[in-house]
């Protein structure tokens, strides 16, 4: 009967039965050749955004991260490794990639994710991620394209 295109690039089709009339709605998604995942340990798996979901919502845990931006960055995440054209992917990788977009969502949310994920065994590893982010928060941006000091540009 109908079909439209969804928020989440799916596609939605309202059917109806032939013979009973009977109205149903599905969703279509458009399966993509997502790479294989080479584990840490040289094993390999199918992709699963499942997996990254649940990691996203464990470091999100008790954070004012709504589901729906968890939901978007698994699908960030998916779109970038179904596009990368490889077949396959170590697991460090997609797990850089996380760490990259978590970080301008939720910093406490971030360094969740990276205790867990680089695994620190001692407290002075995990105090040098937060001094490193804090230098990173300190940078000035602007002031890193001039090239020469205010003195020579006058």
């Amino acid at each position: 009967m109908d079909s439209r295109d969804a928020r989440d690039h799916s596609i939605r089709r309202r059917r109806q039965c032939v013979e009973c009339g009977h109205r149903v709605t599905t969703r279509e998604r458009l399966e993509e050749a997502l790479p294989t995942v080479i584990k840490k340990d040289g094993s390999r798996q199918p992709f699963d955004s499942s997996r990254i979901l649940r990691g996203l919502e464990i470091a999100c845990r008790k954070r004012p991260v709504e589901v729906q931006v968890l939901e978007r960055m698994v699908l960030e995440v998916e779109q970038w490794a179904g596009t990368g054209g490889e077949r396959e992917l170590a697991s460090s990788a997609i797990g850089e990639r996380i760490m990259h977009i978590l970080r301008s969502v939720d910093p406490v949310a971030y360094i969740r994710f990276v205790s867990v994920y680089q695994s620190f065994s001692t407290i002075v590893e995990f105090s040098e991620l937060l001094e490193t982010m804090e230098k990173a928060e300190n940078v000035d941006y602007a002031g890193q394209r001039q090239l020469f000091g205010e003195s020579e540009s006058e």
